[in-house]
């Protein structure tokens, strides 16, 4: 799908007086001399009548041209990012000469502005998918310019960090966080859904051996260190304390999608406990699957569980006792056709800004030491 230029559109409101009168459409056509199949081809929207039409038309409904036809706000077709019906407010960004929607829900939707509407879904249909979603298209009633639209760029990934990171972008420039995990976020990516992924699975090399197989050619960059653990229901810091502790089979846990670095993490610390490949896949199976740390640390919170893995921002956030496990690097993997992309760009002189980074350790759990600089490249093995 190309992306269009927003231009103002034809709103034509012909069918609705011509229905008011009680007018069939061959009726309507013989009063102004016209075939049915003219009238419906304006009606449609298929057609734009000419001014002495107009004038006749207007007349024969007792109207005025106004009120058939009016200019109505611009335009474009656009790929969701994320789930949403019809009425969605939504965030533009183009990427690739595609015009992407990201649905702004929830708390922050009410304070983020929107750069249009989702007024209709693919084929009709009531919702869209999302982010890989085969019905993830849909039609933005535009608010205002698209200027800022073309400068924004779409960072996937599931690090909290990352809406800070995003928020702090400035100038001309803006960046939009894809909340969702880290391998998601990296195929997301290879797709050409987003312009950069967030990735926590692993220390670097791993990370590095990542994009080279699902997003080959990317730039591997710093973002930050976050300190991940357990957070824990409150009243449970005395039952948990180590990673033993898991052992416990009255445990309620909460659990991340595969691909997740959450789900990774409790992974590890499940083999550390003890448990076999399959006594670990069972308890997966039997947790509450959260769709990021925050998600995570909202459920333990409300008592619907007493342990899960995540940053301790996100058990800052939710006020709950933390069990430290693991220090883990987070970084951003830049498709390089997208690395002079001005959202880019911005992002990275945000993530090296002092501000930011005093910032970000008052959060709690985080290192941002060399955050927005490119990883080193391994050396080469020398010459026997």
């Amino acid at each position: 799908m190309t992306s269009t230029g927003g231009l103002p559109a034809l709103r034509c409101t012909l069918r609705e007086r011509r229905e008011e009168r009680g007018l069939s459409g061959a009726a309507l056509a013989l009063q102004v001399g016209i075939s049915r199949q003219a009238l419906s081809r304006i009606e449609r929207g298929a057609a734009v009548p000419g001014t002495l039409l107009a004038l006749q038309l207007a007349r024969t409904l007792d109207c005025r041209v106004e009120d058939l036809f009016s200019l109505r706000a611009p335009q474009v077709e656009a790929r969701l990012s994320g789930p949403a019906p019809a009425g969605t407010r939504v965030q533009l960004a183009e990427l690739d000469g595609v015009w992407r929607a990201l649905p702004l829900a929830g708390e922050a939707g009410l304070r983020a502005p929107a750069d249009g509407v989702l007024v209709r879904c693919a084929d009709g249909m009531d919702s869209a998918e999302g982010m890989g979603g085969a019905d993830g298209r849909g039609v933005v009633e535009v608010l205002g310019s698209l200027d800022s639209a073309r400068r924004t760029a779409l960072v996937a990934g599931c690090d909290p960090a990352l809406g800070l990171l995003c928020e702090r972008t400035g100038g001309d420039a803006r960046a939009a966080w894809v909340p969702g995990a880290s391998l998601d976020a990296l195929r997301a990516a290879a797709r050409g859904e987003v312009h950069a992924a967030g990735l926590h699975l692993g220390p670097p090399e791993h990370h590095r051996a990542l994009v080279a197989r699902e997003l080959p050619g990317a730039r591997l960059l710093r973002l930050w260190h976050a300190e991940q653990g357990l957070m824990l229901r409150p009243g449970q810091a005395l039952r948990v304390r180590q990673v033993t502790d898991l052992r416990r089979d009255d445990l309620r846990l909460v659990t991340r999608a595969p691909g997740a670095g959450g789900r990774a993490l409790l992974d590890a610390w499940l083999a550390q406990a003890g448990l076999t490949a399959a006594q670990r896949s069972a308890r997966h199976e039997a947790a509450t699957v959260a769709a990021s740390p925050l998600d995570a640390a909202a459920r333990v919170a409300r008592g619907e569980a007493d342990v899960a893995p995540g940053p301790r921002s996100a058990a800052s956030a939710y006020g709950l006792p933390f069990v430290p496990l693991a220090v883990e690097a987070f970084d951003l993997a830049v498709p390089e056709r997208h690395l002079g992309h001005p959202g880019v760009l911005a992002l990275l002189a945000a993530a090296r800004s002092s501000t930011f980074r005093e910032d970000l350790r008052s959060l709690g759990g985080y290192d941002p030491a060399g955050s927005g600089d490119p990883w080193p490249e391994p050396a080469a093995p020398e010459a026997p």
